[in-house]
């Protein structure tokens, strides 16, 4: 158990500003550490998070994968389910977005990013968030085959702010508030419609696939399709919106790195795999122990819930040279950016081109940007961490 007067709390803001100073001592001191406030074990070392994200045999998603879970979610959808579960949902959905060509995407990804980055022109200051909060809804809506323009049923904001509210935790309860349950249920609510007008009038958007996926007679359920459906939005906008908002923290506070990419737009893919390794939005997965397991000195009993802090394992020095360093130049084969095991984000693709065609355009309009405060707000999540404002005034 916790030595000394060592916590962790992975619901704490002073976490979420700078969880990197704990990840450290939790990697050199206690690699396998038992956190009161979260009631769960941590891991913090990139060997061992690997190793527990592909024993799912022994780590556990079916009782939820999120640090704090949403009622009904757990074990019903692709990422908190196990094989066999979780290879019949992925086959069925990883068959929709092969129907779904990335390709087909590209060029509507690239009008939406011109269209609100142009808003920039002559700005001096600006909240990035405001910009890349409304790509990340459109792409995402244009991607799933959401409505939008005059068909669409709400307004995009009202999709983006419930599925960022999903993702948040109350840090005083450790646990999901009614603003955070009402926000599913929005969710939810929202994607029936959706689904219904899909089934009713199919097009050529993952929803539609979703609804008409099938391998070997083998089709989704009502509830899967809504519960994928439902994840989906709530992952996408905020996996994307976050990591929109992690590469331009980076950019902004990193001159060389900045100056380097925009003079040479081809250095991108790189500085994103820099990015999502050094600062990933994607910080902490639980998983729950089938079986005891011995590790570092410490017994983890069944049933025990454990934390895989995919943030600690990017900065492990074990695995990356000066991890603490933001080098474009690295290629960090392997990073947990985007999760791992068989639990790895199945949108990598569509995010990595995403991000991609955003900044190409991002610094078409504003090349050469900065950070305007040194302190920053951040989102209360044990799972995801990105600012809630970056203010970046044009140079």
């Amino acid at each position: 158990m916790g030595l000394g007067s060592f916590h962790f709390d992975p619901y704490s803001p002073a976490i979420d500003a700078d969880p990197f100073p704990a990840y450290k001592r939790l990697r050199d001191e206690f690699p396998c550490f038992w956190s009161e406030e979260a009631q769960m074990w941590i891991l913090s070392r990139y060997a061992d998070i690997v190793t527990a994200g592909q024993d799912w045999q022994t780590y556990s998603s079916a009782s939820g994968n999120l640090m704090t879970e949403l009622p009904g979610r757990a074990g019903a959808t692709l990422g908190s389910s196990d094989p066999p579960k979780h290879d019949r949902l992925r086959g069925l959905i990883q068959h929709a977005f092969m129907k779904r060509n990335l390709l087909a995407l590209e060029e509507p990804i690239r009008t939406v990013a011109r269209d609100v980055f142009a808003q920039l022109r002559g700005v001096g200051e600006f909240d990035f968030k405001d910009v890349s909060s409304q790509f990340t809804v459109k792409v995402l809506m244009a991607a799933l085959g959401l409505p939008m323009g005059e068909d669409a049923l709400v307004p995009e904001h009202e999709v983006r702010e419930n599925a960022v509210l999903m993702v948040q935790s109350d840090a005083r309860t450790r646990a999901k508030g009614p603003e955070h349950i009402a926000a599913y249920n929005w969710m939810q609510d929202y994607a029936s419609k959706v689904i219904a007008m899909r089934r009713a009038e199919p097009q050529n958007d993952l929803i539609s696939h979703f609804a008409l996926a099938e391998i070997d007679g083998d089709r989704l359920d009502e509830r899967e399709v809504l519960l994928t459906t439902t994840t989906l939005i709530m992952a996408g906008v905020e996996s994307l919106g976050g990591f929109m908002m992690m590469m331009a923290y980076n950019l902004a506070t990193f001159d060389e790195a900045r100056r380097a990419v925009v003079a040479n737009p081809s250095l991108l893919p790189d500085a994103i795999e820099e990015s999502l390794r050094f600062n990933t939005s994607a910080q902490r997965f639980r998983r729950r122990l089938m079986k005891d397991v011995t590790l570092h000195g410490q017994t983890m009993k069944e049933g025990d819930f454990v934390c895989l802090a995919y943030g600690s394992g990017n900065r492990d020095e074990r695995q990356y040279p000066n991890p603490d360093a933001y080098d474009i130049t690295r290629k960090p084969r392997g990073h947990l950016g985007f999760g791992g095991g068989v639990h790895a984000c199945l949108g990598t693709a569509i995010a990595r081109l995403a991000v991609k065609i955003a900044f190409e355009e991002f610094h078409q309009v504003v090349p050469d940007y900065r950070r305007v405060a040194d302190q920053l707000p951040w989102m209360p999540s044990s799972t995801f961490r990105s600012p809630l404002v970056l203010q970046l005034r044009v140079q």
